[in-house]
């Protein structure tokens, strides 16, 4: 499949795998997905490079579930698979812009291609690899594609949800001991600050580490739901208007992180659940354009 093509834009709340360049010479796994046909194929007869691709010929590849998931595009999810291969990605050159090295990386030595993440090279900003020789790839087995976290769109109204809440150990204690209270200001106005996005609940309190951080889980019934996508008029008013939840969509530019955000007004439509453990938070690439 020459995912780049047509390569999607990211749904809700998928997360973003952001590991580093691949080490020349090392082994990684990776995931390639396709039709149950063509795995029974693949699975017989090993991989075939295609002609051509955003990264010119060979088999294309990524560490990023999610980015295989997706794939064919055209195909509903029941009928894809996901094909896990184990890569010797030999000598790797870095591809971050449309042009130069592009297509010509093999040429050079090269033998694999790498397309970092958020780049911008693709829509979906998710890390794309194109392995020249399939004499580099192992097939190890095929795995069922990875659900997205999170694709639910505008919470519905009088619609309950799970959310998530990122506090600390000692906030925590008390918010289970005498439940949540709303904060007397914030970028939404009073209220409690949710998310239906673990990723986004996992990064609070920013200023303390990992370790010190815990998620409460709850349960929200969200009464009547104002989208929020740019600052100024509803922003802090929407309760004066008989709302009694504010969301903020994903990758709406309110927040840097892109991720999703609910204001609930009033606590006592949350019912707390428990407590789990944040979810790892990987670090950010930055890379300059070749």
């Amino acid at each position: 499949m020459m995912w780049a093509e047509d390569d999607f834009t990211l749904p809700y709340g998928v997360v973003r795998l952001v590991e580093p360049k691949p080490v020349d010479n090392q082994k990684y796994l990776m995931y390639h997905g396709t039709s149950r046909q063509a795995a029974m194929q693949i699975l017989a007869s090993g991989f075939h490079p295609s002609c051509d691709g955003m990264l010119g010929p060979g088999v294309y590849l990524s560490r990023d579930l999610d980015k295989a998931s997706r794939y064919p595009l055209e195909l509903p999810e029941h009928q894809r698979v996901v094909i896990r291969v184990m890569v010797n990605v030999g000598r790797v050159k870095t591809i971050t812009c449309k042009g130069g090295w592009q297509k010509t990386w093999h040429n050079y030595g090269y033998d694999t291609a790498w397309v970092p993440p958020n780049c911008g090279m693709v829509p979906s900003g998710l890390e794309e690899n194109c392995i020249w020789d399939p004499k580099r790839i192992t097939v190890k087995d095929t795995i069922q594609p990875k659900l997205g976290r999170l694709v639910e769109p505008k919470p519905v109204d009088n619609q309950k949800y799970l959310m998530y809440h990122g506090t600390s150990r000692q906030g925590a204690t008390q918010i289970l001991a005498s439940g949540f209270r709303p904060s007397s200001d914030g970028m939404l106005g009073p209220g409690v600050y949710l998310s239906r996005d673990l990723d986004k609940a996992s990064r609070y309190p920013l200023d303390l580490p990992e370790h010190q951080r815990v998620v409460i889980r709850v349960m929200v019934n969200v009464g009547r739901v104002k989208t929020i996508t740019c600052k100024g008029g509803w922003q802090k008013t929407w309760h004066d208007y008989g709302y009694d939840s504010a969301w903020v969509p994903p990758n709406c530019g309110m927040v840097p992180s892109g991720l999703e955000e609910n204001c609930i007004w009033d606590p006592k439509r949350i019912t707390v659940k428990d407590t789990i453990q944040p979810k790892p938070q990987p670090y950010l690439y930055s890379g300059a354009c070749c």
